[in-house]
């Protein structure tokens, strides 16, 4: 007897499942969201490392020196100050207390708090004219990590994973290392209205013990009283409760997420445990990061797992330097400038310096971008006695490898560092430049919300060509 074709409403009615059938799919392995994805043409780079300098460093302090500045010490500022975040306190024109040399072939002048990093100029791609939005940490922070700094909006990291993949399903796609609970804290590297499969997995947070994060950088990775089969048996059972539970509502993010996170911490007890073990490590490689002095043991161990991420396939890895207010430590530096960027240089400089030289001795750099910077610069002028207030109105960021130009400078401040005056490179142009280095039209990756498709560059940024190989 001839069995007359169903049509697919009568499928999806028959079923008993409406359309949660349709989202199914997305739930099976062979249609992951985190599966590798050509980007839309060939790009430079294929991961990201961002070296975040949570509070802020001084421009005039480290890679762009001001003559007339260490002329005019003391002398007001002899044009309008633009709006700050500490007004009312803010004094006459403040000198670097550092020195500032040429280096390399390319001669670039790097501040003398940068004796290790001062020697990998040659990589550098140093950008002089950046600028932001905002002068209070919090919405600086934002945008220079999601592109807003008033809406909640998904994190570059996030855009990246979701325009990519993933390279190695049995780690994050995105992993933040040591991040601060403050300043937006998760949204920093959240997912928004993005499926929650993008987000960023931290590994500690800020005020997490180095020691303890070096003997289990992730919590309850192994159970100790369940073999794998055993495992397998539980998450094969969940799974078959959850397709369930999807197979009667529409599509649901979270769920989804929440599945593919137990299918990758199952796979992670494989793998996680030698990607963040130091065994392996030699003791020159250690101290080429600085894990052999107290000073900089904490950012190194950042960086050098950074390394043995990327060369892993994971994306998008962000280390963070810890943020401590109250001036024990920190680029924040509304007082003590000299103490305190002295001893955070200190912490960053030789871990930084041997990170590059790692990734180029391995032959990664050439196809990773690392990021270096804060989310704003510091003002020429005194707050106080002896400190510099926020200035997100023309600051310092560099790049290194992934296809930009090396050893090079691009843009400028006016003779005093305050403004940018050349060249400026708004962080919404620094986002679309990152994405055309990973091979993405930042116009084209899109996801839609709200009645309107959303990019990480909002309605605006350029690609700043002229800063690529």
């Amino acid at each position: 007897m001839r069995i007359a074709p169903l049509s697919r409403r009568e499928l999806l009615r028959r079923t008993a499942c409406g359309f949660g059938l349709l989202s199914l799919p997305r739930l099976l392995q062979g249609s992951s969201p985190l599966s590798p994805r050509e980007p839309h043409f060939a790009p430079r780079a294929k991961r990201i490392i961002f070296l975040f300098m949570h509070g802020g460093p001084s421009q005039v302090d480290t890679f762009d020196p001001k003559p007339l500045l260490q002329r005019d010490h003391g002398k007001p500022l002899p044009f309008k100050t633009p709006a700050a975040f500490a007004r009312g306190r803010i004094g006459g024109l403040l000198k670097s207390p550092w020195q500032f040399k040429q280096f390399g072939q390319s001669g670039i002048p790097v501040s003398e708090l940068f004796p290790h990093l001062s020697t990998c100029v040659d990589q550098l791609c140093i950008v002089r004219s950046m600028v932001g939005d905002s002068v209070a940490h919090g919405g600086a922070i934002m945008q220079l990590h999601t592109g807003s700094n008033v809406f909640v909006r998904p994190s570059m990291g996030a855009w990246m994973v979701y325009g990519l993949g993933t390279e190695n399903q049995s780690l994050p796609a995105f992993i933040t290392l040591k991040p601060s609970m403050g300043h937006g804290g998760a949204k920093n590297w959240g997912t928004a209205f993005l499926p929650a499969v993008y987000q960023g997995t931290p590994i500690g947070h800020g005020g997490s013990n180095l020691e303890e994060l070096i003997k289990a950088p992730l919590e309850n990775l192994r159970n100790a009283t369940l073999t794998n089969e055993q495992q397998r048996y539980e998450l094969d059972f969940l799974e078959k409760v959850n397709r369930q539970a999807a197979a009667e509502r529409q599509y649901d993010s979270d769920l989804d997420a929440r599945l593919r996170t137990f299918e990758l911490a199952f796979r992670m007890q494989t793998e996680a445990p030698e990607a963040f073990s130091l065994a392996g490590e030699s003791t020159v490689t250690q101290k080429l990061y600085g894990l052999d002095r107290e000073e900089t043991r904490e950012f190194g161990w950042q960086c050098l797992m950074a390394r043995r991420l990327v060369e892993r396939g994971v994306r998008f890895v962000q280390c963070s330097h810890t943020y401590r207010p109250g001036n024990e430590v920190g680029w924040d530096a509304h007082s003590d400038l000299q103490k305190l960027h002295t001893k955070t240089a200190a912490m960053v400089d030789l871990p930084i310096a041997g990170l590059l030289k790692d990734l180029r001795a391995r032959g990664l750099l050439e196809d990773t971008v690392v990021l270096w910077g804060g989310e704003f610069g510091r003002t020429p002028v005194t707050e106080g006695a002896n400190g510099r207030d926020h200035s997100p109105y023309g600051y310092t960021m560099w790049m290194a490898g992934g296809g930009v130009k090396a050893g090079f400078v691009f843009g400028a401040t006016d003779d005093y560092g305050y403004h940018a005056v050349e060249n400026r490179v708004h962080l919404h142009d620094l986002h679309a430049t990152l994405l055309h280095l990973m091979g993405f039209d930042h116009e084209r990756l899109t996801y839609p919300y709200g009645g309107r498709n959303f990019r990480l560059t909002d309605v605006a940024g350029r690609v700043v060509r002229e800063v690529i190989a």
